[in-house]
């Protein structure tokens, strides 16, 4: 007897969909930033029809609404390896590895998401994923504290440790289990209002850095922000107060452009959210957050070599007064990276989907790519960055912490620590655009044969 078992890419929909309607029931501001994210949207494509053409066409106009990412903060190398074979059951591996204790964070981290282009169009449902470096806590005796407290919870259910194994056993899950997979794993990145700690012990994690005490104190990571996908993010920015949404001064990444590069950020601010804690001592706790993201072209290793030495030199000017003084300030740093694509693909600083244009034909031997691309028989379109910034992802973190954060951790980069506790290496992601590139083109020079 043959057992149909349903795709990882339905089972991560699905999941998506679930944590959404999780996170928009918990976090009703939420729900409102979904609202002013849609409307903009709208507004871009009707006012640009040439814009909503090149997504339909590059098969980016679907996946618009439905893309958004989550991120969670984990405690131990045992959290780490389960978290990678539940999203494993999902189709999203751990893609690219990011030191974020150079900005303050006691954290490395990776992204879980799908990695091929189907997959991607399918759903780009992406979780970025943090651990704590316990190593990183001066004091022996917090550390210790806070070790055995992460030791004495589970933060996975026994029906969604079953569904793994059996996923992994089997090669995949029918329907039934898997609709009761996205049920039990969604227990693990709910809201508990209960801390397990005491009062005296969150508060002297907290002293230690306010993310240490959300990892530890909770009997689970709780998901502390999901992002929608704009087309326009200063819009949605300068919006956010008329929906009564209060944002972060800044947004994140790179200035505007006509030609948008990498990631861009925003979010608004945490909530402070009524605690219990383990000695029936009232409080609060302030971790969850909405974010916004706006995504560019992915750069080659040449532009993010430029990318990086600008961000540097923009890291060096005084504080802005405002976000439009920042970006102002953010664009005449960048005035030297070349803003429209073609010449970001003639330069190699950025990676390119190939298509055959329809019906076109180039010839047995013709494998003139600029040829081709003259003629109009080859189409260059930008390949949509998947991944996420260090520098971004800590500022959006330090932005929500609230005041007398820590941030004087010396940069801690760890990649073979990181993939010890994983259990495995995580996927070069410039590697993996160069694949997803090349492989674009070669089918695309096929086709046109």
């Amino acid at each position: 007897m043959t057992t149909s078992f349903i795709s990882p890419d339905r089972i991560r929909d699905r999941f998506s969909q679930a944590m959404s309607d999780m996170y928009r029931h918990e976090v009703p501001q939420y729900g409102t930033l979904l609202e002013l994210v849609d409307t903009v949207n709208r507004e871009v494509l009707a006012q640009d029809p040439s814009q909503q053409a090149a997504l339909r066409d590059a098969g980016e106009l679907d996946r618009l609404s439905v893309e958004r990412h989550g991120a969670i903060r984990v405690g131990t190398p045992t959290e780490l390896a389960m978290l990678r074979r539940l999203f494993a059951v999902m189709g999203m591996y751990p893609v690219g590895y990011y030191d974020l204790s150079e900005a303050g964070v006691p954290v490395h981290s990776t992204a879980f998401r799908p990695v091929d282009d189907e997959s991607l169009r399918r759903n780009p449902f992406r979780v970025f994923t943090s651990l704590l470096r316990l190593e990183l806590i001066e004091s022996d005796e917090l550390r210790k504290r806070a070790a055995n407290i992460l030791q004495a919870r589970d933060i996975f259910t026994p029906t969604a440790r079953e569904l793994i194994e059996r996923c992994e056993q089997q090669g995949g899950l029918n329907e039934a289990d898997a609709d009761v997979f996205v049920s039990e794993a969604l227990e693990t990145f709910r809201w508990h209002q209960d801390a397990t700690v005491d009062l005296p012990t969150y508060q002297a994690l907290s002293r230690e850095h306010r993310l240490i005490a959300d990892v530890v104190c909770f009997r689970g990571p709780h998901i502390n922000h999901l992002t929608p996908r704009t087309l326009d993010i200063d819009s949605v920015q300068r919006k956010m107060p008329d929906y009564g949404i209060d944002p972060k001064a800044i947004i994140e990444g790179p200035p505007r452009r006509d030609c948008p590069i990498l990631l861009r950020q925003t979010s608004f601010k945490a909530l402070e959210e009524p605690i219990l804690f383990a000695d029936e001592a009232g409080g609060h706790h302030t971790a969850r957050f909405g974010e916004i993201e706006q995504r560019g072209v992915a750069l080659t290793n040449e532009g993010r070599k430029l990318y990086d030495r600008l961000l540097t030199a923009s890291r060096e000017l005084p504080p802005a007064a405002d976000n439009a003084q920042h970006q102002a300030r953010l664009g005449e740093v960048f005035a030297e990276f070349p803003d429209d694509a073609d010449t970001l693909r003639r330069q190699g600083l950025a990676f390119f989907h190939y298509r055959a244009a329809p019906g076109a034909k180039g010839g047995q031997a013709n494998t003139d790519v600029e040829a081709l691309l003259e003629s109009g028989a080859l189409i260059a379109t930008p390949m949509i960055y998947e991944d996420f910034l260090p520098v971004s992802a800590a500022g959006i973190f330090q932005s929500n912490l609230g005041d007398n954060v820590r941030d004087d951790y010396a940069s801690q980069s760890n990649q073979d620590q990181f993939e010890e506790a994983l259990g495995a290496q995580v996927t070069d992601e410039i590697a993996l655009y160069e694949r997803r590139q090349q492989a674009s083109l070669e089918a695309a020079l096929a086709a046109l044969v």
